[in-house]
């Protein structure tokens, strides 16, 4: 997951750009309400926080709620940054900050396990990371609608939309880049559209277009588009005709290592079946994401 995927230089421009000609926030809007939720619930205050590449300025005042400082890190230049730079060369000293967030930013970096150990070390001990990414199955459908319509089309296909990190394997990463006491969780968001252009206008509007280093670099042909739309609307339509649109939203959290901290017993050492305490019978586990919103 190291390779270099994407042209890092292209996507701050079209962030900028993005940010300039005003930034659609239905996504980071819930994620900075989900942050919240999810900080309320940890019991204690931070001194020094960081808000790691949020495209728009809404987690800060979140992490205010529960740090005594609050630097904001954007990737192009905007409102309320306090410092411009890039998530894979992060510009804080080891062991600066106590609670480090990112909402929806580690997804467009090209060295993720490499943007995870340098979040952990900027961590003092017992120090807190919450993020979000967009990962799994998000756009699932744009993905199939464009390949199928330029096979169709053109008789061969170029990658038009980002690869996304499984969920089980951005938990292998948090447990690679040092963090203890990890947890990843999932939640997939529907956001509804009249048309596949809609869609496509908000990707841009997010600096989401395709900045993929194997990018045919010529347009995508009018004939695609048009069939493309079609193939999507057949596909991934609601009975009153809107379109579903699929964002994975993953989050992840750990802790900086501390003494404090609890630690996990050695596989088999356990006394008795957690089931057996509770009374009920041991079944498997899944995960079933879920959630719906409106675009």
């Amino acid at each position: 997951m190291s390779s270099q995927v994407f042209d890092r230089a292209l996507y701050r421009r079209r962030l900028a750009a993005a940010l300039a000609g005003g930034y659609p926030d239905f996504l980071l809007a819930r994620c900075a309400d989900d942050l919240a939720e999810r900080l309320s619930a940890v019991l204690r205050r931070f001194a020094v926080a960081a808000d790691l590449g949020s495209a728009l300025p809404l987690a800060a005042p979140v992490l205010r709620e529960k740090a005594d400082g609050v630097l904001r890190l954007a990737e192009a230049a905007g409102a309320g940054a306090d410092i411009v730079g890039d998530l894979e060369a992060l510009p804080f000293a080891a062991a600066s900050l106590d609670l480090s967030a990112s909402l929806l930013a580690l997804h467009a970096v090209n060295d993720l396990p490499g943007a995870l150990l340098q979040i952990r070390r900027s961590l003092r001990p017992d120090g807190l990371f919450i993020g979000c990414l967009l990962a799994g199955q998000s756009l699932t459908e744009l993905r199939q609608a464009l390949l199928a319509a330029e096979v169709e089309v053109s008789g061969g296909a170029s990658p038009r939309v980002a690869p996304f990190a499984d969920l089980r394997d951005l938990g292998s990463l948090l447990q690679r880049a040092g963090f203890a006491l990890p947890v990843v969780d999932s939640e997939l968001v529907t956001v509804r559209y009249g048309d596949l252009f809609g869609l496509l206008r908000d990707l841009r509007a997010m600096g989401w277009a395709n900045t993929l280093l194997e990018r045919s670099r010529k347009p995508l042909r009018r004939a695609v588009l048009l069939r493309a739309a079609e193939l999507y609307a057949k596909r991934f339509a609601d009975p009153d005709g809107r379109l579903r649109a699929s964002f994975e939203i993953v989050w992840l959290s750990g802790w900086a290592p501390h003494e404090s901290q609890q630690k996990p017993l050695r596989p088999g050492s356990a006394k008795a079946r957690l089931a057996d305490a509770l009374g009920v019978t041991e079944v498997g586990t899944g995960e079933k994401p879920g959630g719906e919103g409106q675009g």
